[in-house]
């Protein structure tokens, strides 16, 4: 750290800004070697401020001048250091205007304005305008922008910012436009692009009858993958209409795709700006999950349009005010899109897999943080996933008719506002009268609740008592945890029949019931850290149905027994939780083979798992059910969750364990496992339809358990597969199978297929991700001396954060048995490339090191070497304020 510790940043110590800029001017001039921002800010002392000096937020710029009110400030008027411009004495109202001089091209970070490629574009939020001009660079500091893009017209012929084109010329060899957008915004939405560019136009009619001219940006080579993106834009602005009320504002809407970006896509107000693997899509390049990813990111940056840029934050620590709303929306519209189940469990999984890990490191904080040393470090997936958990829990608890009330009054009442996280849920009380006060608890405490759940059944007085007792472990700062109120929804089955049982819910806490042709589910509100709900009237002993759609993001711990999970799997009426009862049965299973391992006995498969998933395999066959959902109740949970369910993980004996079971699905299931591949091998063109994915989806599941045995019967039938796929979905399952098997047919198959993919693909960046990432997550040992060699490779490039990620994320991420190596140089490797990162990038830095801040997960041994990477990356002298954060926290 050049100065020491970087400074803290409190909620409590928020005060509103002591000046307001009403419009903001920008002329930006852009050549090769410099860039030259003028800015010209129309400022007024804000009225509800006690005053104080003009400050502006700064970072690399060279300043040529301050002027306000058309007299050029003398140096002593002003002062200048490497985050601000103080000027000393300003009048009550005032028009500033400066002049910087930047250099993109030099701008590693990629925040504020940078080059990738050949195009110039930026990345603002969360605080890059600063990079751009002096700026009180804050998200409660709203202005009118009118901005001019000057550039030399042969190399950068399209010039794009903000709002609507109003104006353009020439001069010479350069050109220039200006932009306007009508609506206040905050300095983090803005939004420059200039580049060699083409387009694909389009148009869509708005309810009120407006036509809104639609526009998607690329560079040349890409613009026959965008076709997918414009039809999902057109379902989006379609679909928020409809179920939110909500229409588009300007005359265009414009999104460029950028392969050098830190993030997946910004919502910029009227041109967002997308990572090219958030917009691309074409069958031959692109799986079906990454068709998924474009869909759910282009519809959430288009509901930021309301739930973000109409309204948005105050302050930074109201992050989730946007981000949870606007996640929860995409997942509502995902869920419209496809199968309502699988989404609910794609949900689920990255929620598990993501945030229950953090809500239980160091770095664990509430979905509104108390404080941040770098804001960049809390676009978590407790900001995000646990944020859409927590609104869609209100959702719950009123119901969708007066959640919608709740939403219409929030955008109602605080359009053109910056506001905060109170502000919405005081506008679901008003609209509903309803009383949130313990619901708020929420919103300040960090952590994963624990609901232990027990049941008695009297038969003498058929009733049925359901115990409830709820806890949040310690987090960071808060060591006493006062109890949630949350949904939690249940059902009962008839134990001989497997059909929900309509019991009264007349005397018990019940939020809502739902009763319809899928099943009948009660609502139950819990509030107390300890509750007791008795359902009357209920003839014999059921099974429980528990926390039916993931309603509440918990832990949940009852004792069912391995015949109660069979009998879940089988006959619950509610998707989510068939697959969850599947999920649990499979952890229990995969643990009891970890203690079998660790004890030195031989393995023993529990029988009633292969059952069930040969009872899952018939289903697909007769197609008795949602072939999306049976695909993934075929899968079993991931090593990541069961070493984050174990107090101490065994990483290696948990890696063994799950492929020894997988080894027996496989080897008890063959036959079915063939026919279910067989039977879902299609010469249809290729569609990214929900029915389509289903059956890609549930033909690969079933390729994965045939290769799964190291058969060299099975290696052909894979080969076949990549050689004659007309899909990336098939195309990179079965090289990932070839590079993953210790089949001997396999080993000259694998090399061959991972030349030819390349070779083929070696034009096509977004696919070349995926080959770095394929042979990065391969779980067989070497994995690490492969993933050395591929930094070293002709199309690896650190800075380019996709790249970077595709191996280095890969392999520390999603590769957790060669990851935590024994030697601890999985560890070494990653403490290397955050040290090398952060001087290039170190908002990218300080995302790839989660994984060594899980180090309390693993066995004493790996700690010591985990903390010791940790405190080398520490001892960086110009370590940056991002990766200090995480790694200081990391090691209290």
């Amino acid at each position: 750290m050049k100065d020491g510790q970087p400074n803290t940043v409190r909620l409590e110590d928020y005060q509103v800004p002591s000046y307001l800029v009403d419009q903001t001017t920008l002329h930006v001039d852009i050549n090769e070697d410099e860039t030259v921002v003028t800015a010209t800010l129309q400022v007024r002392r804000n009225p509800e401020s006690v005053g104080g000096e003009f400050i502006l937020d700064g970072g690399e710029l060279q300043t040529r001048r301050v002027v306000i009110d058309g007299r050029e400030l003398l140096s002593n008027e002003y002062g200048i250091d490497d985050e601000s411009l103080t000027i000393h004495d300003v009048p009550e109202s005032f028009e500033l205007v400066t002049e910087v001089m930047i250099k993109p091209q030099n701008n590693t970070g990629l925040e504020g304005l940078y080059k990738s490629g050949y195009m110039f574009c930026t990345q603002c939020e969360a605080q890059g305008f600063r990079n751009i001009t002096w700026y009180p660079d804050r998200p409660d500091v709203m202005s009118i922008f009118r901005t001019t893009i000057a550039a030399d017209k042969k190399a950068y012929p399209i010039l794009l910012s903000n709002g609507n084109d109003i104006e353009r010329g020439d001069e010479g060899e350069r050109h220039w436009v200006t932009w306007e957008d009508p609506f206040k915004k905050p300095a983090y939405l803005f939004a420059l692009v200039a580049g060699d560019l083409q387009h694909v136009e389009d148009s869509f009619t708005t309810m009120s009858g407006r036509d809104v001219k639609l526009q998607i940006f690329s560079e040349a080579h890409n613009i026959d993958k965008v076709d997918f993106a414009m039809a999902s834009l057109k379902h989006a602005m379609a679909w928020d209409e409809t179920t939110y009320g909500r229409e588009y504002d300007l005359d265009i809407f414009m999104i460029v795709a950028v392969e050098s970006f830190n993030m997946g896509a910004m919502e910029n107000k009227g041109l967002n700006i997308f990572n090219t693997s958030c917009v691309l899509a074409r069958p031959d390049t692109t799986t079906d999950a990454a068709y998924q990813r474009v869909e759910g990111v282009v519809a959430h940056e288009y509901f930021h349009n309301w739930s973000g840029n109409r309204i948005t934050c105050r302050d930074w620590f109201q992050l989730s005010l946007k981000e949870g709303f606007t996640v929860l929306r995409d997942q509502q519209f995902s869920a419209d899109m496809g199968s309502a189940t699988v989404c609910r469990v794609n949900d689920v999984v990255t929620l598990r897999n993501a945030q229950f890990p953090e809500d239980a490191g160091p770095m664990a904080h509430p979905i509104r943080p108390e404080s941040y040393i770098e804001i960049n470090n809390f676009y978590t997936a407790t900001v995000y996933e646990k944020g859409a958990e927590v609104v869609g829990m209100i959702k719950t608890l009123l119901g969708a008719e007066r959640f919608r009330k709740g939403t219409d009054l929030y955008f109602d009442r605080h359009d053109g506002q910056a506001v905060t996280t109170e502000d919405f849920v005081v506008s679901m009380e008003d609209s509903n009268d309803m009383e949130l006060s313990q619901f708020r608890t929420w919103y300040r405490q960090a952590g994963t609740p624990v609901l232990a759940v027990s049941s008695d059944y009297d038969a003498a007085a058929k009733a049925l008592t359901v115990s409830v007792q709820q806890s949040c472990p310690a987090t960071p700062g808060q060591d006493d945890k006062a109890p949630y109120h949350m949904p939690f929804a249940l059902g009962l089955l008839d134990a001989e029949t497997g059909n929900d049982i309509r019991f009264s819910p007349d005397g018990l806490a019940v939020s809502s019931v739902v009763d319809n042709e899928a099943g009948y589910t009660a609502i139950l509100n819990l509030t107390e850290s300890t509750q007791q709900f008795r359902f009357e009237v209920i003839e014999a002993a059921p099974v429980l149905s528990l926390l039916r759609g993931f309603s509440a993001p918990v832990q949940l711990n009852y004792e069912y027994s391995r015949d109660e999970l069979t009998f879940l799997m089988s006959h619950d009426s509610d998707g989510f939780a068939r697959w969850e009862a599947g999920q649990r049965l499979g952890v229990e299973v995969i643990n009891e083979v970890v203690q079998q391992i660790q004890a030195g006995a031989d393995i023993a498969i529990d029988a009633r798992l292969i059952k069930a998933f040969e009872s899952n395999l018939n289903e697909a066959i007769t197609g008795a059910s949602d072939k999306a959902m049976l695909a993934e109740m075929l899968v079993l949970p991931s090593e990541t969750y069961i070493a984050e369910l174990a107090e101490t993980a065994d990483i290696d004996a948990i890696h063994q364990a799950r492929e020894s079971v997988r080894d027996a699905i496989a080897r008890e299931l063959l036959g079915l496992l063939l026919s279910v591949y067989r039977m879902n091998q299609s010469s249809a063109a290729y569609e990214p339809s929900a029915d389509a994915v289903a059956e890609r989806t549930m033909k690969n599941v079933a390729l994965g358990y045939l290769m799964q045995l190291d058969d060299t019967e099975m290696v052909p039938l894979c080969v076949d597969q990549f050689e004659q796929s007309d899909n990336m979905t098939d195309t990179s399952s079965a090289l990932r199978l070839l590079v993953g098997s210790n089949a001997p047919a396999a080993q000259p198959a694998k090399e061959k297929a991972l030349l030819d993919f390349y070779n083929r693909w070696v034009d096509e960046a977004l696919v070349i991700d995926l080959w770095f990432t394929i042979q990065s997550s391969c779980k067989l040992p070497g994995t690490l001396d492969t993933v050395k060699a591929l930094m070293s490779h002709e199309a690896f490039d650190i800075k380019n954060p996709n790249r970077m990620r595709s191996l280095v994320v890969g392999f520390a991420s999603q590769n957790n048995v060669n990851f935590h190596q024994a030697s601890g140089a999985g560890y070494v490797f990653l403490a290397d490339r955050v040290i090398e990162l952060n001087a290039i990038n170190p908002l990218v830095a300080a995302r790839v090191l989660s994984p060594l801040t899980r180090w309390r997960k693993v066995d004493v041994d790996r700690q010591v070497l985990m903390k010791r990477e940790l405190n080398r990356i520490l001892a960086v002298e110009e370590i940056s304020p991002d990766v200090f954060e995480i790694v200081s926290k990391s090691l209290v």
